[in-house]
């Protein structure tokens, strides 16, 4: 346990775009219909206001992301971590932006476009956003909730 003290909202904000923006890997929560909980780590894309992921169509994930539309994110370590319960979309290559497979695949050195059969595209669109250290950060911990940050 450290005995920093807590961040302020500005620096809590600040760090967690930060993360979005240099992280490559995020651990992504999805649950089947019975509830039955699925965890893997996926690479994404923050674009500053979404996040963009690919897995192939037939895993848990896949399959879970598509029946709900909704996700967790988890990002990194349990004495520093960011939470995003997010919506998503799915999209197959041809409704993504131009340039936007491009960047994704330079942002994380994985291209989902060679993937055969064809990976489809997930977009997590944020609803609520956590962040915290300690203890002394669980009071004022939600940074975004009904999609809009705290200022």
């Amino acid at each position: 346990m450290t005995t920093d003290a807590p961040r302020t909202l500005v620096q809590r904000l600040d760090d967690t775009r930060r993360r979005f923006e240099t992280d490559v890997d995020v651990w992504v929560a999805t649950a089947d219909a019975d509830g039955h909980p699925y965890l893997v780590p996926l690479s994404f894309r923050w674009d500053g206001t979404t996040f963009l992921l690919a897995t192939h169509r037939n895993n848990p994930t896949a399959r879970n992301l598509l029946a709900s539309g909704e996700v967790r994110l988890a990002f990194g370590g349990t004495r520093d971590v960011v939470l995003v319960h997010g919506t998503v979309a799915v999209l197959e290559a041809a409704g993504l932006a131009p340039g936007e497979a491009e960047a994704f695949a330079a942002r994380t050195g994985f291209d989902p476009r060679a993937a055969r059969p064809a990976y489809p595209w997930f977009r997590v669109t944020p609803v609520t956003v956590q962040a915290w250290r300690e203890v002394n950060e669980i009071q004022g911990r939600d940074l975004m909730s009904d999609g809009r940050w705290r200022s």
